[in-house]
């Protein structure tokens, strides 16, 4: 049994998870922790006050009684706001206070990219254009060319959660731009897992979403590999083990 821990903040989208361990196989288990949101705004103060040490910290007590193999940040927006460097403190510090690797969803987009062999991006972000610029440059950090962004200007996690399929697919056409190996949609509270592979489909190239990409990450600390294909390319990676 390999099981992954989760730290979530709020609650938006994280029946997503349920839904991506039921594709993944008996043996993965996916726990998810609530973090305190605090104020609930795509601004960048409120987003680094959600991503605070303590607030992670308040978690990690319950993943480890779990038995998690591995931590993710479940937060795209609540990481990136710290830039790079301050992102990798962030995610060495829950390392420590966890006893286990670490790693968050601000990362994963880029360890994904990589792992697919994909240079240029194009991004779809729910929030306001500064905080979608951030995205763009922490990207950019990674090594990753971003060859457009488009933002919804959406205000809050919550309204973010209520959008379906028809409101996802739009903002990741909206986003494609010739070039672009690859489309992004960064937030977690977006409602994704059921959509990966229409999403695909209709852009004729990967897409990696927060939620996808956050258990990809998990599974990548803990080394594992699953073939899971109505998850996206990125689960059709070898190593493979079955699903």
């Amino acid at each position: 049994m390999t099981a992954l821990g989760l730290l979530y903040p709020g609650h938006s989208a994280e029946d997503d998870y349920p839904r991506i361990e039921q594709l993944l196989g008996s043996d993965i288990r996916v726990d998810v922790v609530h973090t305190d949101i605090g104020e609930d705004a795509h601004r960048v103060d409120a987003l680094r006050a959600t991503g605070a040490a303590e607030r992670l910290a308040a978690g990690v007590a319950e993943l480890r009684l779990a038995g998690a193999d591995a931590v993710v940040w479940a937060s795209t927006g609540g990481s990136f706001v710290y830039g790079w460097e301050g992102a990798r403190q962030q995610v060495r510090a829950l390392a420590l206070a966890a006893g286990m690797p670490a790693s968050s969803t601000s990362f994963a987009f880029v360890h994904a990219a990589r792992e697919l062999g994909v240079r240029r991006v194009a991004v779809g972000a729910t929030y306001p254009d500064d905080v979608a610029s951030l995205f763009a440059g922490f990207l950019a950090a990674g090594g990753l060319e971003v060859t457009g962004v488009r933002s919804s200007g959406t205000v809050t996690a919550a309204e973010v959660g209520t959008w379906g399929e028809e409101e996802v697919l739009t903002l990741a056409r909206a986003a494609d731009v010739s070039g672009a190996e690859a489309v992004l949609l960064p937030d977690t509270a977006l409602h994704t897992a059921a959509h990966v592979s229409l999403l695909e489909k209709a852009l004729s190239k990967p897409v990696f979403t927060a939620n996808q990409v956050t258990v990809w990450e998990g599974l990548r600390l803990a080394d594992r590999r699953v073939n899971a294909p109505s998850l996206g390319t990125l689960f059709t990676r070898e190593p493979i083990i079955q699903a």
